[in-house]
């Protein structure tokens, strides 16, 4: 009996039953139930699905892919992520929770935005839902690709393309069935099962005293990538001997938590801002051990695995290789469906988010001002295929080569960090901010980060988050400044949430 494909597919059993569950259940009769989950999360469940919707299939691939290939550099970006999380958590998560709820109860990241200046122009809904379906549509090609990986490993017959037909099935299936809270709870779950997998690796190895020769950091390899370009893979010789372009870089993966909506709506669906201390602390326990881990199965990988990785550019397949290496079948199958965890919570967040934007930021306000909540939830649902068919084209395009998941989930998370980050602070700790400088923030930031990335990314070596970033923060502050400030309306939701924010201490 093949045990590895039983306790794979008995994992895609289970999370198919929890949809049913909460489709059959009642727990989707509106948009605050099925997008936000009627802000009844718990902070156990907040902490773990705000953490495994945000690592995705790229901790268990990308990530360790990218340093076993290219050495102590790529690690400062599992330094930026953790940092990133832990301010994200700290400064953001109870002041967005009270912020958005005195925001007329908003439900979305575009609505709270809007809300937040009490204005009534919907031009920075419109902006933002552009945005997220743009940068979303790209961010769940990432799982695809990488659910297509493990499964081209458990069925090395089958082509590319109908491994990912599957695959987007049953994120489709899962999506469309459960709503949020089914995203959550499987989520919570999952972030459990991804840790204890990256955790279990290095300590096998440990335990059975593997011989690991730092000898071999040094050894160099090269392989022909689909362009046919010849790519060197270098380790060095230490985190400090990095390039100044590699310590920006991770650090400016850090800033792309304070705008990834996917992460900030799990803060506005906790149950109460009291929660949020407890949840802060799982969620950073989690991400630093979770982030420690796959930096060690990169390094161990390094001396165990490069030789049959690296000629061939399959560094994207270490945690494979190792889990199937060192464990038996059973437990390979369920490391394995780890990865498949992974890229299934983080691509059900994002088609739900993307998909309650569109609906309570452009249908309603523009399309159908008095559609029913059973109109909303059906558009929300339709919306969600629509945008994996598109992911889905995009993946299929993009191959699963070995970089593939880390280009992929690197394109979104810079558009959304640069984009929102800093409107976000500043609508959460600047009095005095406005909607004009709201607006101008938000295009800045995502206009600057795209054409950096297309004509200076390569030629730098710098993340397009870090400029596009800075020069959001800077636009976002002298547009205010130059109109005016915030008007009293403005500063009224302000207060309103300061106060409340006070009686919930």
């Amino acid at each position: 009996m093949n045990w590895e494909l039983i306790v794979f597919f008995a994992y895609f059993i289970a999370l198919m039953g929890v949809a049913l569950i909460f489709y059959f259940n009642g727990s989707n009769k509106n948009e605050e139930d099925f997008f936000l989950g009627g802000r009844s999360m718990g902070p156990w469940v907040t902490a773990l699905s705000a953490q495994a919707s945000d690592m995705s299939a790229w901790l268990l691939m990308g990530l360790p892919g990218s340093i076993l290939a290219f050495g102590f550099g790529q690690m400062w970006i599992g330094i930026g992520l953790a940092l990133g999380t832990a301010l994200n958590w700290i400064l953001c998560a109870k002041r967005l929770r009270t912020f958005s709820k005195a925001a007329k109860d908003s439900i979305t990241l575009p609505q709270y935005l809007a809300n937040r200046f009490d204005s009534t122009s919907k031009a920075l809904q419109v902006i933002c839902a552009l945005i997220f379906l743009f940068a979303y549509t790209i961010y769940v090609a990432s799982a695809f690709v990488a659910g297509t990986s493990v499964f081209q490993q458990l069925f090395p017959g089958a082509s590319a393309r109908s491994v990912m037909i599957i695959f987007a099935l049953i994120i489709i299936g899962y999506t469309f069935l459960g709503g949020f809270k089914a995203v959550c709870w499987t989520d919570f779950f999952q972030g459990l099962l991804m840790m204890g997998a990256l955790m279990a690796v290095p300590i096998v190895i440990i335990a059975t005293k593997q011989t690991l020769d730092t000898g071999l950091l040094a050894k160099m390899y090269q392989y022909t990538d689909a362009s046919g370009a010849v790519v060197k893979c270098s380790f060095g010789s230490g985190l400090f001997d990095a390039s100044w372009q590699d310590i920006v870089t991770g650090f400016g993966w850090g800033l792309g938590y304070f705008g990834m909506p996917h992460i900030l709506v799990r803060f506005m669906s906790i149950e109460k801002p009291s929660m949020i201390k407890k949840s802060s602390i799982v969620a950073i326990i989690w991400v630093i051990i979770s982030l420690g881990a796959a930096c060690l199965i990169a390094y161990m990988g390094r001396m165990l695995v490069a030789d049959e990785l690296l000629p061939s550019g399959l560094q994207k397949m270490v945690f494979i290789v190792m889990a199937r290496k060192y464990f038996p079948p059973a437990i390979a199958g369920l490391l394995l469906a780890a990865i498949i965890a992974a890229s299934v919570s983080t691509a059900d967040s994002q088609l739900l988010v993307a998909s309650s934007s569109f609906t309570a930021d452009l249908y309603k306000p523009f399309f159908r001002k008095n559609a029913s909540d059973k109109e909303t939830l059906t558009v929300g649902r339709i919306v969600v295929i629509v945008i994996a068919v598109i992911a889905f084209l995009i993946a299929s395009s993009k191959g699963a080569g070995a970089q593939a998941i880390m280009d992929l989930v690197g394109n979104a998370w810079g558009a959304f960090g640069a984009a929102f980050g800093p409107t976000i602070l500043l609508s959460l700790f600047w009095r005095g901010f406005n909607y004009k400088g709201a607006v101008a923030g938000v295009i800045t930031g995502f206009v600057v980060d795209i054409a950096w990335f297309l004509t200076l990314t390569a030629s730098t070596g710098v993340y397009e988050i870090v400029p596009g970033f800075i020069a959001s923060l800077i636009v976002a502050v002298i547009v205010t400044k130059a109109t005016g400030g915030a008007e009293e309306k403005e500063s009224a939701v302000y207060d309103l949430a300061m106060k409340e924010a006070e009686m919930d201490e």
